[in-house]
């Protein structure tokens, strides 16, 4: 079964200097006027509604925000929601004084051209959003004329599923400042009837709360309204800053008198089987562990924190074995056994005594577990009324025996035959996420990752509950024949107690009269069928409530999860049928106006035109962050001169009031750090490390140097990001996080936004005012003298000091020079001319560079004025007062 997530949402509105990253000051002067409470930077955000209505589980989300700019100018007022993973967005809507801007949804690849064009030029392209640990951010910023109106509404959809008995939408409630309308509506409506309804908040007292809040529920409606007073939002009696920073969260359950419920509206039917009481059959597990090397410290005592608890947990009937891999393979026992108290207390002694070593064998970890279970079940060992799972825990890739994927899969799916699920569970980011996923995926069960986080065993723990309980097995969902049509998953090997199956299709005859479902499963004791029969004019009766719901529900459910399963069977498809997929989960997503890993939702802003858009992409589990950040990526450099350095090394300074550009070479040893960009007052410096050529030569008039590596910091801020052609890694507060360049991520934390292109470039701002492009230039491995290196361009620095220096750094304040005396040069092909800077009278030489920001391989070819001897006359000093001793 798919993994459960909670249903989740962040709301947050910052407006301009703020989302910047620059401090916000809870008063702003007009004259001699003060604004009014709820005003932060100009701005006052009047309005926040976040409206839910839940039909049949199904969850349609409307976020609306309404802002007016009380400043004597034009002011950037930016929305950020963060949402579940597994919702979809449908819809967003900008207005700004009664003009609306609306959201279409278009294929991924037709978005994306327009987005490269957008941010090849420079232009505005805002609104991404990308994962963190259970959550999606959506933002959009735009630019409010003084005394104008703006409101934001997004709306996105969701199938709610079944965690541990219960629904549960959880709400992180973030205004950042108080809001005279501040109100959460939630309007839940389920055929079966709600069983219990709950809500809470983390943020707020329960004697502030409960004049908030009201909660009720009678028969198949449920209502949950919080709309604290302004008063109640404040933090305290004389405070204007806000409370609301935390947790909301609604539960709810409904009536299960049958084991299922089928709902029919349109001629498209949904089908929940849930039953209960049912005892639970006893499982044989696996737990297939890495302890490698990698695994020391901290991750490995969470996950023997983890172990302990799970053993616990185990019932006398289970069986169990634990199975370790690093370089090579161990074994607590020989076989199974069974989960008695006597050998469970050995289990927790083994378990204590685990410690790391050595390399990864995931391969041969995986089919000694395998084997064991597949060995129990021939044996006998184990109860014929029995099921099998294996779980197996890495932090990291194979690198010992056999270690290509594809291989590793090939030979996982062999010996499994298709008899037991698999469990993946990835600790921490350093290693192949799609790998595990879709390994998982092709046995039937599902990965998770593990973060890296003070609650990992808690996380480890959770996942072990949520699979501890199964209650069938072989679950087949049968309907009449020929009388249904694109029917969604209707086969499961687990049903687990907590959880939900959820089914749903198309009936080929919209008007039959009655309706009837097979539910068949293998039990602890026998053999289940489970019959629901459905009178289609009862149905009708049941739901006469149409204005408390919204109209096709149960088609959009239906969309809903064809696109998931869809998107899942995707993963694990090669070939032709991965394009056949491809091709029905996007026509889908277009028809309904779904935001999906296929497509892109384009958002034509008032300052923009058809080719400046704002693009809201959904990313994938598969390029993992830190659940402490956010996400955004806003590359809106003005027309600036620019400054780079790229190839041999090639330094390049564009002064477009000269309608020129200067250039120059420096020539350092392999090793060398060189000072880029130092800048006292922001805090910032950029480094670079020289690599040489694979020739290694002493001599530097035939040897090639490049920048192999490149050090970006802001100590303000504490945050470093180290490029190499292989990876990015950037430490915040020396937590690191790293990326490949097979990645393509886009990462915001604390004014930062890195946006990694896969194999192409990252761009790195700092608010506003700061960009930077770094550009990955990759060559043939095999060549026998280059190697891989990077570029460096600066394509913003408006918001950098006066006083900022390095060998590029210098060149960002307006600086004078004068050529003349055009002649012929020593080479016939170029020019000679006299250059006069900074008091220096130089010979120079015409010449020309490549620009490789919008093509790494190509390159547009740039015409400068060589400056000789390592830039000597045109840099303050000498190149070597640039030469610093390491990256940071």
């Amino acid at each position: 079964m798919a993994s459960a997530w909670w249903p989740c949402l962040i709301l947050a509105l910052l407006s301009g200097l703020a989302a910047s990253g620059f401090p916000r000051s809870p008063f702003r002067l007009l004259g001699k006027r003060s604004l009014p409470e709820g005003v932060t930077d100009g701005v006052e955000v009047y309005s926040t509604i976040i409206n839910s209505k839940v039909t049949s589980r199904f969850a349609h989300n409307v976020v609306t925000t309404r802002a007016v700019n009380r400043a004597d100018k034009a002011k950037e007022v930016s929305f950020d929601v963060e949402l579940p993973k597994t919702a979809f967005i449908t819809n967003f809507t900008l207005t700004i004084d009664g003009i609306t801007y609306p959201g279409n949804v278009k294929e991924k690849e037709a978005a994306k051209k327009q987005y490269e064009k957008a941010v090849s030029q420079g232009k505005t392209a805002g609104l991404v959003k990308a994962s963190g640990r259970k959550l999606e951010k959506f933002t959009v910023s735009v630019n409010v004329a003084a005394g104008s109106n703006v409101t934001f509404e997004l709306t996105y959809e969701e199938l709610l599923k079944r965690h541990k008995g219960k629904y549960e939408m959880y709400l992180k409630i973030q205004p950042k400042q108080l809001v005279k309308h501040f109100e959460i509506e939630a309007d839940i409506f389920e055929p079966q009837g709600i069983s219990m309804l709950d809500a809470e908040a983390s943020f707020i007292t329960n004697d502030l709360l409960g004049s908030a809040l009201t909660k009720s529920f009678s028969g198949k409606k449920g209502h949950v309204s919080f709309k604290p007073s302004l008063d109640q939002q404040r933090s305290c009696p004389t405070c204007t800053d806000s409370l609301l920073n935390g947790d909301f969260t609604i539960t709810y359950d409904v009536n299960r008198e049958s084991p299922g419920n089928v709902q029919i509206v349109n001629g498209y039917f949904v089908h929940f089987f849930a039953p209960q009481g049912l005892p639970v059959v006893p499982k044989s597990v696996a737990f297939v562990i890495d302890v490698s090397g990698s695994m020391a410290g901290r991750k490995l005592e969470q996950t023997k924190e983890a172990l302990l608890r799970i053993l616990e947990d185990m019932k006398e009937e289970d069986y169990l074995n634990f199975i370790l891999f690093s370089g090579d393979v161990s074994t607590w026992k020989e076989h199974l056994v069974q989960a008695t108290p006597e050998n469970l207390q050995e289990a927790k002694t083994f378990v204590k005594s685990i410690d790391d070593r050595g390399m990864t064998n995931i391969n041969d970890g995986l089919l000694r577990g395998i084997s064991m279970l597949n060995k129990a079940r021939e044996e006998h060992r184990v109860p014929e009324r029995s099921t099998s799972i294996v779980i197996m825990l890495t932090d990291g890739d194979a690198n010992v025996g056999e270690s290509r994927p594809e291989k590793i899969q090939e030979n996982v799916r062999n010996a499994i035959g298709g008899k037991f699920p698999l469990y993946n569970l990835g600790f921490g980011n350093n290693l192949n996420y799609n790998f595990l996923e879709n390994m998982a995926l092709e046995n039937q069960g599902f990965a998770r990752r593990i973060y890296e986080d003070s609650d990992a065993d808690l996380q480890l723990q959770g996942f072990y509950e949520e699979v501890a309980n199964p209650l069938l097995t072989g679950v087949e969902v049968d309907y009449p024949e020929n009388a249904i049509l694109d029917l969604t998953q209707n086969t499961y090997q687990h049903f687990y107690d907590g959880s939900e199956i959820v089914v749903a299709g198309r009936l080929v005859d919209e008007d039959m009269n009655s309706f009837k479902a097979d539910v068949k499963g293998h039990g602890a004791t026998n053999d289940l069928t489970f019959t629901e029969e459905v009178d289609m004019k009862e149905m009708e009766k049941a739901l006469q409530e149409r204005d408390y719901i919204f109209g096709d529900y149960i088609e959009r459910l239906w969309a809903y999860l064809t696109i998931e399963q869809l998107l899942e069977k995707r993963k694990k498809a090669h070939g032709e049928e991965k394009e056949n997929l491809t091709a029905q989960a996007l026509d889908l997503s277009l028809k309904y106006h779904f935001v999906t890993p296929l497509t892109s939702m384009v958002v034509t802003k008032p300052e923009d035109n058809e080719d400046e858009p704002a693009i809201a992409d959904k990313p994938g589990e598969a390029t993992p962050v830190s659940p402490a950040m956010t996400y955004l990526t806003s590359y809106q450099p003005p027309q600036n001169p620019y400054y780079y350095v790229d190839g041999d090394p090639h330094f390049i300074i564009q002064v477009p009031e000269k309608d020129d550009t200067l250039c120059f070479n420096i020539d350092e040893d392999p090793g060398t750090v060189l000072r880029l960009i130092q800048d006292p007052v922001t805090g910032l410096t950029v480094n670079g490390q020289i690599v040489g050529d694979k020739r290694g030569s002493p001599d530097s008039k035939t040897r090639k140097t490049y920048f192999g590596k490149l050090g970006i910091a802001n100590a303000q801020m504490d945050i470093q990001v180290e490029v190499t052609t292989e990876k990015i890694t950037l430490w915040n507060r020396a937590v690191p996080n790293t990326f490949s360049w097979l990645d393509t991520v886009t990462v915001m934390q604390d004014g930062l936004s890195v946006m990694i292109n896969k194999k192409k470039n990252m761009v790195v701002s700092f608010g506003d005012g700061v960009t930077f492009v770094v550009v990955l230039h990759q060559v043939w491995k095999k060549h026998p003298v280059h190697r891989d290196f990077l570029g460096f361009y600066v394509v913003d620095s408006h918001r950098m000091s006066a006083q900022t220096h390095g060998l590029l750094g210098q060149f960002f304040q307006p600086f004078d020079f004068k050529v003349s005396d055009i002649r012929p040069g020593s080479d016939p092909t170029k020019s000679d001319a006299t250059l006069v800077v900074k008091n220096h009278q130089l010979t120079v030489t015409r010449g020309s560079q490549k620009d490789y920001r919008k093509d790494a391989s190509v390159g547009k070819k740039v015409v400068c004025w060589f400056v000789h001897n390592n830039g000597q006359g045109l840099i303050d000093g000498v190149h070597t007062d640039y030469v610093i001793p390491s990256l940071f």
